[in-house]
């Protein structure tokens, strides 16, 4: 059976070949006799991965020594009351930028800890069809937040369902903000090259663009571990996890080992930079047949498009499962977008090759075509 091109928002398509490495260290890891699965956290074998890992994610992100990596449990939503209960000592709110789904959702579930003050948002895009979705003018936000006690600024750099990516607009204010910065990277992380040392805290789920779901990777500034309030769970407090090697309760190893053959696989291939490259190649093979259609339209502000995630819309919705029937037979599956927003959905992220691409390009040409 051949395998199809996958666009799934997540869990996502992996590097084929670190799906067979997998395979082929399934019964017997490098001679051991076991598998991953069954290897004690805290073995030699396993402390051996784990270490490589951790050790290869610093290298492809850059992170300087000021900053604590860990691999956890609970996924981006998890983080959404994980980060309150570790930043929150001393303060009563944060700052938001609302651009679309995930990050109404954070905001929505820090109220349960504190008062979320949304200080940008991108409002109701459906109600503005010209401009579409988009990313607020950044310009002022620094007025917004200094000298009013936020315990950080918080948004999402990529917005998966809405398919609406940041590009630095923030990342660069972060030195004039009073306030530590926590980004949700769950869906653009290792995609791009970002200076690490101006956030307080990066967390993403690995289901996107990292490995299988299951792990939680969180890169904290060492200076913040003390801001626990105290009913915070030991297993999720980032001091707690940081002492402890990130193995104060049994990780989950698998997904970790997953991860850690996807990272191996991307500095083969050249790094983050090499990542970055690619992602705006493809996307712009898939944006640029958009525009030029009558037929496909992208909701989304040019500027303001995400390389990982892009939806379109059909010019007839009613040729929605035709498109996605005919798509499947071409082996071109996952493509029908989020139930909130409709239409499609093409997540290309690292491990989705530039040919698969180019195919859902191919197709989509033929299927406008064969309709018009």
């Amino acid at each position: 059976m051949s395998r199809v091109w996958n666009f799934s928002a997540g869990p996502a398509a992996l590097p084929e070949s670190v799906l067979q490495r997998a395979a082929a260290e399934m019964l017997d890891w490098q001679g051991k006799g076991l598998s991953v699965m069954e290897m004690s956290h805290r073995s030699p074998e396993y402390m051996g991965i784990f270490e490589k890992t951790r050790a290869d994610f610093r290298a492809l992100l850059n992170v300087p020594d000021s900053h604590e990596v860990l691999f956890m449990q609970g996924g981006a939503v998890g983080m959404n009351a994980i980060i309150p209960l570790n930043l929150l000592q001393g303060f009563e709110q944060a700052a938001f930028v609302n651009t679309g789904a995930w990050s109404k959702k954070t905001s929505k579930e820090f109220s349960k800890y504190g008062t979320a003050r949304v200080v940008l948002d991108n409002g109701n895009a459906a109600a503005d069809a010209a401009a579409g979705a988009y990313v607020p003018d950044c310009a002022h936000l620094a007025d917004r937040v200094n000298g009013q006690s936020m315990a950080y600024l918080h948004f999402c750099d990529n917005e998966t369902i809405g398919g609406v990516e940041f590009n630095g607009q923030i990342e660069n204010l972060a030195n004039a903000l009073d306030c530590p910065l926590v980004a949700d990277v769950s869906s653009n992380i290792l995609s791009r090259q970002l200076d690490v040392s101006r956030y307080g805290v990066l967390y993403g789920g690995a289901q996107k663009n990292v490995g299988p779901a299951g792990v939680t990777i969180v890169v904290v500034r060492k200076d913040l571990l003390e801001r626990a309030q105290p009913i915070c769970p030991s297993a999720f407090e980032f001091k707690t996890v940081a002492d402890n090697g990130s193995m104060y309760n049994t990780p989950p190893t698998y997904s970790i080992y997953i991860a850690g053959l996807v990272f191996e696989w991307l500095l083969a291939q050249g790094g983050v930079a090499w990542a970055e490259q690619q992602s705006q190649l493809k996307a712009d093979v898939l944006y640029n047949l958009i525009d030029h259609s009558s037929f496909y339209h992208c909701p989304v502000r040019k500027a303001d498009r995400s390389r990982m995630n892009v939806p379109f819309t059909l010019a007839d919705e009613s040729l929605n499962a035709m498109f996605l029937s005919k798509a499947a037979e071409r082996g071109l599956v996952q493509l029908k977008g989020h139930k909130s927003v409709g239409g499609m959905r093409a997540s290309i992220y690292n491990a989705m090759p530039l040919e698969g691409v180019q195919a859902l390009a191919a197709f989509m040409r033929e299927f406008e075509q064969e309709v018009a």
